[in-house]
């Protein structure tokens, strides 16, 4: 099986290098992810810039995969279009530090060069590991498990472009209970802002690093999360309303 793994918070992320060694369990790894974090940048592309692409190889000089001077999507654009010189038969995105569950998959980059794969046809999942405190985070206990995740998923043999969600609990809170196949949690989340005035007198806000969901619906990803259970969520990119959609068919339109 050949695997391209791709991030957003950069080629030497430790999340990404934890779960690049768990994947060649399975199969051959190649990674194109961005030179620099790019976390939260959601489906942005890079459009008025060059991107500036560089090898990457290891100690034996045998090629890990390019570092991208650019977003998440535009590593999976560039690594279908250009860089591989193949098609992969499987595209992950992690492992990402903190969660993407919830309305964070709409922000996340994460999930964003998931997404990108599926565009493509190729089945993808975005895997995060959730933090509740600024520690180290266990990686290497994330990554086995999201590789075991991710085996079970491809064991099922999805259709060609399926896409999926995978969340870790946070390991410092406990064991991890099990798996739960959950909805995306459409709650509001609690944002908290630092206002703060810069050395000449101007005013500016600082988004804090507190971004959570005090009431999350019960059943949904944030939910199973909070239980510490393992979240699989099939996301789709249809945005389309297809009740309102078929409303809307009936409706009376003059100019």
């Amino acid at each position: 099986m050949r695997i391209l793994l791709t991030n957003d918070d950069g080629f030497y992320a430790p999340g990404l290098r934890a779960l690049r060694l768990e994947l060649q369990k399975i199969g051959s790894v190649e990674v194109v992810a961005p030179a620099s974090e790019q976390s939260a940048t959601g489906h942005s592309v890079t459009l008025h810039n060059p991107i500036v692409v560089q090898e990457i190889n290891d100690e034996n000089m045998t090629r890990i995969g390019w570092a991208v001077e650019g977003r998440p999507a535009d590593c999976v654009k560039l690594a279908l279009r250009e860089l591989l010189g193949y098609r992969p038969d499987l595209i992950i995105s992690g492992l990402n530090a903190g969660s993407n569950a919830g309305i964070n998959v709409l922000y996340s980059g994460t999930v964003a060069a998931a997404i990108e794969g599926a565009f493509f046809g190729v089945t993808s999942i975005a895997c995060s590991l959730e933090y509740t405190k600024p520690a180290p985070l266990d990686f290497k206990t994330g990554a086995m498990l999201a590789r075991q995740i991710i085996e079970q998923i491809i064991n099922k043999k999805p259709a060609p472009g399926a896409l999926f969600n995978v969340n870790i609990p946070s390991l410092e809170n406990g064991p991890v209970l099990g798996v739960r196949v959950a909805p995306q949690n459409i709650s509001t989340y609690e944002e908290r802002f630092d206002k703060r005035t810069d050395p000449r007198g101007r005013t500016y806000f600082w988004i804090g690093a507190d971004f959570t969901c005090p009431d999350p619906t019960p059943d949904t990803d944030t939910a199973a999360l909070r239980d510490r259970y393992i979240t699989v969520t099939p996301l789709q990119y249809n945005l389309t309303e297809l009740a309102r959609l078929e409303e809307m068919y009936s409706w009376n339109w003059t100019l």
